[in-house]
This record gives C-alpha cells, sequence and structure tokens, in this order.
C-alpha cells in the first residue's frame, strides 16, 4: 500500500457517478492485473508499443480519473516500477528509462502526496547509468514539486540536499538544503551539524558514513539496501587507499608488473584482496592503480575523497 500524507478522494454524489465511477476503478483493477499478467507471459519480449506513453499530462489523467485519482495514481506508479525495474534488469537492448520521469509525473500529479513516489523516484533518476537514468536533475525537480504540495516536509529538503551531495558534489548546495531540512517542524537534530561538517569538509567519507547511516533506520527496504550498499561502497575505498599505500611502499622490481601474486609471494599480502561483496579488487599492472571490479556489485563507485 502506498505512503501518502492525505486522506482518500472523495466520490461524487449521484447513481449515474457511483456507476461510473465503479466502472472506472474497475477498468484501472483489470488494466493492473493485465499488465502483471501479461508481463509474466512475455518476460523474454517486449514490444515498441510498451515503450509508448499515450497520456502525458497530470491535469488530463486527472480530469479522466474523475475522483479515483488514488487509483490511477497507484496505476502509473506500478508502471513506473516495472518501467525501471524492466530497464534495470534489460541485457539484450539498451537501458533508456525513458518513461521513467513523464509516469512520475503523471502519479504525482493524480495524488500530490504520494510520499514514495517522489523520495522512492528520486532514487531512481539518480541511479548512474546502468543500473538507472543518471538524471539527478530530474530528482531534484520531482522533489520540489512534492515541496510544493508540503511546503514543511523535510524529507523533500533532505532528499534534495543529498541529491546535491552524493551524485552532483555540489557540496555548498547540499549543505544549504540539509539546514534548510532542519529548520522544518520534526526535523532530526543530526541535520544541522551535517550540513556544517559538509560546508567545513567537503567531499569527505566521514559526512557520506553519517549520511547513509542515518538512512539504514529508514521504514523502507529498498532504502535501506541502498544504504547498506553505499556503506560499503565507502569501505572499498578506504581499502583502496590502504592497498595503494602498500603498493607504494613495496613497489614491484623495476620491469615487473604489478600483481597481487608478487606481493603475495614476497609475503607482504596473503590472498587476493577483495573488496566488501567478495569480489577480488583490480590491479592494474602498468600503473598499480587499484579499482573495484566492474563484476562487483559495488560498481560503478562514487568519487569521495578521505
Amino acid at each position: 500500500m502506498t505512503n501518502r500524507s492525505a486522506a482518500g478522494a472523495s466520490h461524487r454524489a449521484g447513481p449515474s457517478a457511483t456507476v461510473f465511477g465503479i466502472a472506472t476503478a474497475a477498468v484501472l483493477a483489470a488494466a493492473i492485473g493485465l499488465q502483471v499478467a501479461r508481463d509474466r507471459a512475455y518476460q523474454q519480449r517486449e514490444r515498441e508499443t510498451e515503450r509508448i506513453l499515450y497520456l502525458r499530462s497530470g491535469d488530463t489523467a486527472r480530469r479522466l480519473a474523475f475522483d479515483f485519482d488514488a487509483l490511477a495514481a497507484d496505476t502509473y506508479w506500478i508502471r513506473a516500477i516495472q518501467h525501471y525495474g524492466g530497464d534495470r534488469l534489460a541485457v539484450n537492448r539498451a537501458r533508456k528509462y525513458e518513461l521513467l520521469f513523464p509516469l512520475l509525473d503523471l502519479t504525482t500529479t493524480l495524488d500530490p502526496y504520494f510520499t514514495i513516489a517522489y523520495r522512492f523516484g528520486a532514487i531512481f533518476l539518480s541511479e548512474p547509468a546502468p543500473g538507472g537514468p543518471g538524471r539527478p536533475d530530474l530528482a531534484i525537480q520531482l522533489l520540489q514539486k512534492g515541496l510544493v504540495a508540503q511546503p514543511q516536509k523535510w524529507q523533500y529538503f533532505h532528499d534534495i540536499a543529498f541529491v546535491n551531495y552524493w551524485h552532483l558534489r555540489d557540496f555548498k548546495t547540499a549543505a544549504q538544503w540539509f539546514h534548510r531540512a532542519g529548520d522544518q517542524p520534526n526535523a532530526p537534530n543530526w541535520l544541522k551539524p551535517l550540513a556544517a561538517g559538509m560546508l567545513a569538509a567537503g567531499n569527505d567519507r566521514a559526512s557520506a558514513r553519517l549520511l547513509w547511516t542515518q538512512i539504514l533506520d529508514s521504514d523502507q527496504e529498498w532504502l535501506r539496501r541502498t544504504a547498506t550498499r553505499s556503506l560499503e561502497q565507502l569501505n572499498a575505498l578506504d581499502g583502496i587507499d590502504q592497498l595503494q599505500e602498500i603498493l607504494r611502499r613495496f613497489p614491484p622490481a623495476p620491469g615487473t608488473p604489478f600483481s597481487w601474486g608478487d606481493l603475495s609471494r614476497r609475503r607482504i599480502l596473503g590472498d587476493v584482496p577483495r573488496d566488501p561483496s567478495g569480489t577480488p579488487f583490480e590491479l592494474d599492472p602498468t600503473t598499480g592503480k587499484v579499482s573495484v571490479s566492474k563484476a562487483s556489485p559495488l560498481w560503478p563507485m562514487p568519487s569521495l575523497g578521505s
């Protein structure tokens, strides 16, 4: 069930409107069921018509939905999740995500208080390729739309700050939004210290750890999984720093390539070092640069300072 901050939609009076409303609800429910059944039957195929969104105007969608805006919003939200998940898991075609923002825009126009659509949608939009469209600008646009409906919701301020910090690397703007989040009613007391630390230190991993650790307490499983992965990425960056220092102190003999085997034979390291996911780190034999493997679930990595 969706997480909303407003009560459900009201129904128009009169038997004709009631009958029509019931019919509309039945059609929308049937459409959801049909979509699920079709997805199961055609998991390996995708037709071009599935990439078409016939209705893009939220105002038009609201008029067509009559008093069943919330149900229509659920339908578009389900389709947004299917679109994102389908492109993220695709292996035989380009991952375009071209309908993701239009679907989220329709969802939140039909239901301006659809909190999950704003917050999860921003995560989906911000995710860099190939895991997402890499559009933090659209993520911020979506969250600012949420602030129009709920101008004192600190979570939206927080999420805009986070997108600026994590994806755009704009620490000054991120700090400003974190500070504004801390000014909102019922905001947690760690927001303003986080803003101050970010302004002072810039792109430090300590701020990132604090931020992701707070998100670990979210009541949403998706956010918790994202926070766990991001904390593992930060640990991987720490591991890379340690390995680079070892390679600096114990370089190979002149004319010998860098390799984990060389370090192992000299008993400087034991087994091949692995990132927190258990995937071996990659070592460039020419430059000695250590990196997370593209085969690792932690790739692509953020670029954060120490």
